[in-house]
C-alpha cells in the first residue's frame, strides 16, 4: 500500500470548522483507493498560494514528513490547478494528486461494466486534458498506482488531438447508452409501472435498502462508491403489485463536475423517476451536510420537482433507534426511520410507498372473451396486470386501474373478489 500524506487548507472560519470532517472523508477515499494514510496536515491561511496552493513553509514541512516516514504520495483535499500540481511535485519529489483525481481513481477501480468504464474514462480524460502540458515525469510513471488508473499512461502521453478524438468516440458510445436507457424508460412509462430511484451520499446504505425492498442480493460494502453501475429491478408488495426500483451511484461533497457530466446516462435514471428515496446515514457525524450535498446534485441534474421521501437509515447504530421507529407513519410526514441492515422500519416505508405510488388505482377483476383480442391487447396500456389465467373461452385478470378509466370496460368487470 502506498503511504499517503493528506493535506487540507482552510481559508475561512467555515472551512476551519469542517476541516476535520472533510479530512476524515478524504482518508476514507484514500483507503478505498488502496492507500495507507500515514499523516494528516492542516493549514489555516487567509488566501490560496498561486504557486503551491498552501504556504511555502507548509510545503517544506510536508517534504520533511514525507522523507521521515517514506511517503510517496501526497493527496490534497481540494482541486489543484496544473501549475500548482507541477510546482508541488517538483519541490516535494513525490506524486501529488488532488481530491478530484482520487475520486476518479476510485471510480476507475470500481467500474465493472463496459458502460461504467467508458463513463469513468471520459471523466478522467476530460480532467487530464487541460493538465497534460508540462506534466513530465508524472505521466511517465508506468504502473504508478493511485492516480494513474483508468485510461493509462500510453493514452495520456499522446498528443491532444488523439485524446480529443478518443473523448469524441466515448461520447458517441455513451450517447448510444443514453438512447438505449431512454428507450427502456419509455417502455416502463407506457406500462404504467412507477419507477422509484434510491439516491444518497456514498455509504449511506442504498444498496442494502435496495436488497430489502427488491428482495435481491446485490453486492454491498461499507467502502465508498461500492455501487457504480445502475441497477433496476422489480420490487413487489405482498398483494402482487410492483414497481421498478433503481439503485444509483452514491453522491459526495465536491463531486467532480467531470463525473456528473460523464455519468449523465446513469443519473437520468433519477430524473425519470416517479419518486425518489433519499437515503441518509443517520449515524454519520456529518449527516446534515450529506443531505445538503445530495440536494445540490439533485438540483444540478434537474430532479428537485420529483416527490421525495427522506429515509433515515442505520438507526440500529443509535441508542434511541426504537424511539425513532415510532415516528414512522405520522400523517403528512415524508420522513422514515429504518435499519436496512436489520429490516426495522422497512415495512412502514413500503406501506407508505404503496399508497403514494398507487393512490389513484383500485383493484378490479375482469373476464374477457378470448375473441376480443382488441380489448386484451389494450389492457396493459391503461392498467397494471397482477394476475392472468385462462378459463374456457375467457381470460380472467386481476388488475389495478384508475376507476375513472373503467367505464368503457364495465361489461367485463366481475363483481366481488375472485378466487385464484
Amino acid at each position: 500500500m502506498e503511504k499517503a500524506i493528506l493535506v487540507n487548507l482552510a481559508v475561512n472560519a467555515k472551512q476551519k470548522l469542517e476541516a476535520e470532517e472533510s479530512m476524515d472523508e478524504l482518508a476514507g477515499l484514500a483507503r478505498a483507493a488502496g492507500a495507507a494514510v500515514a499523516e494528516k496536515v492542516f493549514q489555516v491561511r487567509p488566501s490560496i498560494s498561486p504557486k503551491f496552493f498552501i504556504g511555502e513553509g507548509k510545503v517544506e514541512e510536508i517534504k520533511r514528513i514525507a522523507n521521515e516516514i517514506d511517503a510517496g504520495l501526497v493527496i490534497f483535499d481540494h482541486v489543484l490547478r496544473p501549475t500548482q500540481l507541477r510546482s508541488l511535485e517538483k519541490t516535494l519529489d513525490v506524486k501529488v494528486i488532488d481530491r478530484t483525481q482520487l475520486i476518479l481513481d476510485i471510480f476507475a477501480l470500481r467500474a465493472r461494466s463496459n458502460e461504467g468504464k467508458l463513463q469513468v474514462e471520459l471523466a478522467q480524460l476530460s480532467y487530464l486534458l487541460p493538465r497534460l502540458s508540462g506534466k513530465g515525469t508524472a505521466l511517465s510513471r508506468l504502473g504508478g498506482g493511485i492516480g494513474t488508473r483508468g485510461p493509462g499512461e500510453q493514452k495520456l502521453e499522446v498528443d491532444r488531438r488523439r485524446i480529443q478524438n478518443r473523448i469524441a468516440r466515448i461520447k458517441r458510445e455513451i450517447k448510444n447508452v443514453q438512447k438505449r436507457r431512454a428507450g427502456q424508460r419509455q417502455s416502463r412509462k407506457k406500462s404504467l409501472i412507477p419507477l422509484v430511484a434510491l439516491v444518497g451520499y456514498t455509504s449511506a446504505g442504498k444498496s442494502t435498502l435496495f436488497n430489502q425492498l427488491a428482495q435481491e442480493r446485490t453486492f454491498t460494502s461499507p467502502q465508498l462508491f461500492a455501487t457504480l453501475d445502475p441497477l433496476v429491478r422489480r420490487a413487489y408488495f405482498p398483494d402482487g403489485l410492483y414497481y421498478f426500483l433503481s439503485d444509483t451511484v452514491g453522491f459526495i461533497k465536491k463531486l467532480p463536475v467531470e463525473l456528473v457530466t460523464s455519468f449523465k446516462a446513469t443519473l437520468e435514471e433519477v430524473t425519470g423517476a416517479d419518486t425518489i428515496l433519499q437515503v441518509i446515514d443517520l449515524s454519520a457525524p456529518g449527516a446534515e451536510g450529506h443531505v445538503e450535498a445530495v440536494g445540490r446534485i439533485l438540483e444540478e441534474i434537474g430532479a428537485t420537482d420529483i416527490p421525495r421521501l427522506m429515509v433515515y437509515n442505520k438507526i440500529d447504530l443509535l441508542p434511541d433507534g426504537d424511539e425513532l421507529l415510532k415516528r414512522n407513519g405520522q400523517p403528512g410526514s415524508d420522513s422514515f426511520y429504518v435499519s436496512a441492515a436489520t429490516g426495522a422500519g422497512v415495512a412502514a416505508l413500503k406501506e407508505h410507498l404503496r399508497s403514494l405510488l398507487f393512490r389513484q388505482l383500485q383493484l378490479f377483476y375482469m373476464r374477457i372473451p378470448k375473441d376480443r383480442t382488441d380489448v386484451l391487447a389494450s389492457i396493459p396500456n391503461w392498467s397494471i396486470v397482477l394476475k392472468r389465467r385462462e378459463n374456457g373461452d375467457f381470460q380472467e385478470m386481476q388488475i389495478m386501474a384508475d376507476p375513472q378509466l373503467m367505464l368503457p370496460w364495465a361489461p367485463y368487470i366481475e363483481r366481488g373478489e375472485r378466487p385464484w
